[in-house]
């Protein structure tokens, strides 16, 4: 991906990968895209990658939220309208669709579209033209239309709330975006990429994030996706008091610590849990438990000493779990 596209999309994970190969693949071709994704996974940024990779990229990027803006209103909205086609109209207005020509037309939120509205955006989508409100010539229109959504459109269809014609216009390609919780290491990515973008607002030295917030950020399920994380660490930079930004400042819960281990010390707790064990089948007896560990007697009170178990050849272990007398005899 070129540096432009590259800087505005963060991430190194297997499904992001694919959502890079996915867009190269589709950037050179003029057919019809639908993105599909939860809300605030960065469907625009993805069409916006799309489009700066194309043959388009040196024309206009025209971005229309359908579910912002009122039924009454989108179609003026996306066809413009002549002067005096209604009441306020004094002068001509190009509409967006005309404004992206030689470009493209991003139609976000398309499943939120009024189904009164999706007839004029099929009829310009399969002839290409379209009149303007108070007009009666036909206009040309070369755009390439990517439109995305939250909604599961095949449902919507079957409740009549979205026409089947227009979805098969729109769905020629499709590219799903991953949701956060699906990223695995790009959630600490992108948490630092935020933290760098707005470290400054808080006005004092921060370090980044603290055990508990890096816990708690991969613990997380991220409804509001990447949208949600960005608001999250910006108003956490805003709050903190400390240097570290904490779970408790991005609003979190925040997981117990523990410590990172060392691989030795990670081999002496396991060696202690399987010795502790084989002393509870083995009811104490140090003849057994060191035949069952394929150790020799001495090697079992060496163990033993070595992890606090016994403080003596004849005492018994007051420390390991179960608190067991050891005998020292068998």
């Amino acid at each position: 991906m070129n540096e432009n596209a590259q800087s505005k999309i963060i991430g190194s994970s297997e499904v992001m990968l694919a959502l890079f190969r996915m867009i190269h693949k589709v950037a050179t071709v003029d057919a019809p895209i639908l993105i599909v994704g939860e809300t605030g996974t960065g469907k625009e940024l993805t069409a916006l990658a799309i489009h700066e990779l194309s043959p388009r990229r040196d024309a206009p990027f025209v971005a229309v939220n359908c579910g912002a803006i009122p039924a009454q209103l989108l179609q003026s909205e996306l066809f413009g309208y002549e002067r005096g086609a209604f009441t306020g109209a004094s002068h001509r207005k190009i509409g967006r669709v005309e404004a992206a020509i030689g470009g493209t037309l991003f139609l976000d939120e398309i499943g939120d579209m009024p189904l009164e509205s999706q007839a004029s955006l099929l009829r310009f989508l399969q002839e290409g033209q379209i009149e303007r409100l108070g007009g009666n010539a036909a206009i040309d229109v070369d755009v390439r239309v990517i439109s995305a959504t939250h909604v599961d459109l095949p449902a919507a269809i079957a409740a009549n709330r979205f026409r089947a014609d227009l979805y098969h216009r729109l769905c020629v390609l499709q590219i799903e975006e991953p949701p956060l919780r699906a990223r695995g290491k790009d959630i600490e990515l992108l948490a630092g990429h935020f933290f760098e973008r707005f470290k400054h607002d808080a006005g004092r030295k921060l370090c980044g994030f603290s055990h508990d917030a890096i816990a708690a950020l991969y613990d997380y399920d991220w409804p509001g996706n990447v949208r949600e994380l960005n608001n999250r660490v910006r108003r956490a930079i805003v709050m903190s008091e400390g240097r570290m930004l904490t779970a408790r400042d991005l609003g979190l819960p925040a997981q117990i610590e523990v410590p990172p281990a060392t691989l030795a010390q990670a081999r002496k707790a396991a060696e202690r849990q399987v010795i502790e064990h084989a002393l509870l089948r083995n009811h104490g007896k140090l003849g057994d438990t060191a035949q069952q560990l394929g150790v020799s007697r001495v090697t079992l009170y060496r163990l033993l000493s070595a992890h606090g178990m016994r403080h003596g050849n004849n005492d018994a272990a007051d420390n390991w779990h179960g608190g067991m007398p050891i005998e020292a005899s068998a």
